[in-house]
């Protein structure tokens, strides 16, 4: 791998292929809409499943990244189901940061039952601080992401509080259709009856995006506080989306 010629504006980094479309696609795309560099990093080739495979997983994920229509997609290489934060590892996906040199992270929730999201989280937290090193053997320049924001990709029957939810109510679409390219994991041997899946990806979405006033929305969380330089956009935006308030 090779330094990017024009840095990364976002990069969403994945446990597996899926977790990026399920949690953060609809973000994926209104960024990219925006004018935004964004791209995938997936952790691993998220196999075995019982109805997928290397080469099968390998299609539905360059489906969805044409869907998401990212500018840049690749793969850690790390094993799925025993993902490890381990020195090597972080030294990989620290190359990685320095070499793509994005201004946000989008990483995974740091609480789930799913060991290899608990992993991936410690992973890029520490990538993150050693991506910044001098006078190591890593490729790239020395280079600290400003901003790690934490998506939901929660197994957990949970309900973190988000410090803000993105709207994605004209990304929605894209979004799930993104997801639908992974047929394996959701399609194929499935009962297609209410509630599936893609009926629970689309509810949430629904719920974030009635806590914010919108129609579809994508939650983040962040462990460092966030900057704001105006108010201006909120006043805006509240002049024009306020509902009407209920009368006694």
């Amino acid at each position: 791998m090779t330094p990017l010629e024009q840095p990364l504006d976002i990069l969403a980094v994945a446990p597996h292929p899926d977790d990026a479309e399920i949690s953060v696609g609809g973000t994926l795309v209104a960024c990219r809409q925006q004018g935004l560099r964004v791209g995938v990093l997936d952790l691993t080739n998220g196999e075995p499943t019982p109805h997928g495979s290397p080469a099968i997983r390998a299609r539905e994920t360059a489906a969805a990244t044409a869907v998401l229509q990212l500018d840049w997609r690749e793969n850690l290489g790390l094993t799925n189901r025993t993902l490890e934060h381990t020195l090597e590892a972080r030294r990989k996906l620290a190359t990685v940061f320095r070499l793509t040199r994005p201004r946000i992270i989008l990483a995974p929730y740091w609480e789930d039952s799913h060991p290899d999201h608990v992993a991936a989280t410690a992973l890029i937290e520490a990538a993150r601080f050693w991506s910044k090193l001098s006078r190591t053997d890593m490729k790239g320049e020395p280079f600290h992401p400003p901003h790690i924001f934490y998506y939901f990709s929660i197994h957990l029957r949970v309900h973190p509080q988000p410090s803000f939810v993105f709207d994605i109510s004209d990304s929605i679409e894209e979004k799930l259709a993104s997801v639908r390219c992974y047929a394996s994991q959701f399609l194929t041997g499935r009962e297609q009856v209410f509630p599936t899946p893609l009926d629970d990806i689309r509810d949430r979405a629904r719920y974030w995006g009635w806590s914010i006033n919108r129609k579809f929305g994508e939650p983040f969380t962040s462990r460092e506080s966030i900057r704001i330089s105006s108010f201006s956009a909120m006043t805006e935006f509240a002049k024009r989306e306020s509902p009407p308030q209920k009368e006694n």
